[in-house]
């Protein structure tokens, strides 16, 4: 049942009347007038300040008559009037009814064409995502187990292998056989025909046959893929039908009917480099020092790992000992951040690009209960750093850039230009704060090394 609450009842005639309610777990919405008075009162300091600097042909500067200035710059003046109180009126809302606010607002289109006069007030509604009341659980002494591994020489090879992949070659083929890509322009299209998403220069794997014909396109996961597709050509048109996945960040399109196009430009093969040519692109003298080289990467890879091991098992006692109340399904918001903090945790474990976006699409796929427990993990980890105060500085995003630009073979500053081209610097943030908060308990738990087999099953 909706609940709603009203501002205090001192406020000043000028200030704006406030009503919040509840419209399910994690939202509120705000429903905020500001009073004709205070309307009034900054449209008259707004023209008093162009009146002074407007300039119109036939009259010094700041000599034009008011009602001359008001006609030719009054709307410019009430948008910017508009937007001042808006803004104003939200932040005194937060503030005064103590709303931990998580993004910006939604709503507010009844202001579009809002006409702001002096003799009218302004009234709007807002929908805000909130962070939800609930207490922690103990966190001292809770048991993770820390897996110790060594770096052997098969997972040497499988990295020099993996670098072939990377520095191989493109190879066209006339038509894909299973492992190949193929690369065009590909559009998703909702079931009335809408376009959801449009992308050229997409790439598509065929499925290899250890995949059973799944794959995944446009970040939807599609089970029978391989069979959809075939083994297409150079111009070749596919149509994909599936269901929209159920966390998909677009919420019209979750458990719908979807329709994918995919136009074929080129079909290529990897041709995996020969390791003499590895040697010489990463500038190595020889295949032994490259060896060497790795065997040192991945130690670092694995104390990487085993820290995120380590995390896991203190976030799924989180998980399992905090009660809090959750949304039945995830707004498009709460889908895109929860996909967002998956994306940067395989980044940082360093789980190669394909791989990554593999598991985006089952990520989508999955079931709205997983889905519910990403963003319960979410508050949970954004309280424990709420509550340590934890901060994060440039030097630890850096650090943290030229880390992952280590794992992908890339420089610190192209993966920088990359993040801030997505828009992905702050869910990176996000990341270094959440690490920084399960550190600080991991400190305080009671922990345990293990080895051999048991260390292998994390």
């Amino acid at each position: 049942m909706a609940t709603s609450t009203k501002a205090p009842a001192s406020k000043t005639v000028a200030e704006p009347s406030v009503q919040v309610s509840d419209i399910g777990p994690c939202r509120k919405k705000l429903t905020i007038e500001v009073p004709a008075a205070a309307v009034a009162s900054e449209l008259s300091t707004a023209f008093d300040s162009v009146v002074t600097s407007a300039a119109l042909p036939g009259f010094r500067p700041g000599k034009a008559p008011r009602k001359l200035v008001e006609r030719a710059y009054g709307k410019a003046a009430r948008e910017e009037v508009r937007n001042r109180l808006v803004s104003m009126a939200y932040t005194k809302a937060v503030e005064q009814h103590k709303l931990r606010v998580l993004g910006d607002p939604e709503g507010g289109e009844d202001l579009a064409n809002a006409e702001i006069e002096p003799n009218k007030p302004i009234a709007f509604s807002l929908e805000v995502e909130v962070a939800p009341d609930f207490k922690l659980p103990s966190i001292d002494g809770i048991p993770v187990k820390k897996p110790v591994r060594e770096v052997s020489d098969d997972m040497v090879q499988e990295e020099i292998d993996r670098l072939g992949l990377m520095e191989g070659e493109l190879e066209p083929r006339e038509k894909a056989e299973p492992g190949d890509y193929c690369t065009g322009h590909g559009v998703i299209r909702d079931k009335d025909g809408g376009v959801v998403l449009d992308i050229d220069g997409a790439v598509i794997q065929i499925p290899p046959k250890d995949k059973g014909g799944k794959g995944a396109v446009l970040g939807v996961m599609v089970d029978d893929f391989a069979k959809q597709i075939g083994l297409p050509k150079p111009d070749d048109e596919l149509v994909v039908k599936a269901k929209g996945p159920e966390q998909h960040e677009t919420a019209r399109i979750r458990g719908e009917p979807i329709t994918i196009s995919f136009k074929v430009h080129r079909v290529d093969r990897i041709k995996p480099a020969p390791i003499e040519s590895i040697v010489q692109r990463l500038g190595i003298p020889d295949e032994q020092r490259l060896r060497d080289a790795l065997k040192t990467r991945l130690g670092q890879r694995l104390v990487v790992q085993q820290q995120s091991a380590m995390r896991r098992q203190l976030a799924e006692h989180l998980l399992e000992k905090t009660e809090m109340p959750l949304p039945e399904r995830l707004s498009e918001r709460q889908a895109a951040r929860a996909l967002e903090r998956r994306r940067m945790e395989l980044m940082y474990r360093g789980v190669n690009p394909i791989q990554v976006e593999e598991q985006m699409a089952e990520l989508r796929s999955a079931s709205a209960e997983v889905g519910r427990r990403e963003l319960k993990l979410f508050f949970i980890l954004n309280k424990v750093a709420d509550d340590l105060d934890v901060k994060v500085s440039e030097a630890e995003v850096n650090q943290r850039i030229a880390q992952l630009a280590f794992e992908r073979g890339e420089k610190p500053e192209n993966l920088r230009t990359e993040l801030i081209r997505r828009g992905q610097v702050g869910s990176l943030v996000q990341q270094i704060r959440e690490h920084k908060a399960v550190d600080a308990l991991i400190s305080k738990a009671s922990v345990t090394e293990v080895t051999g087999a048991e260390a292998e099953k994390f």
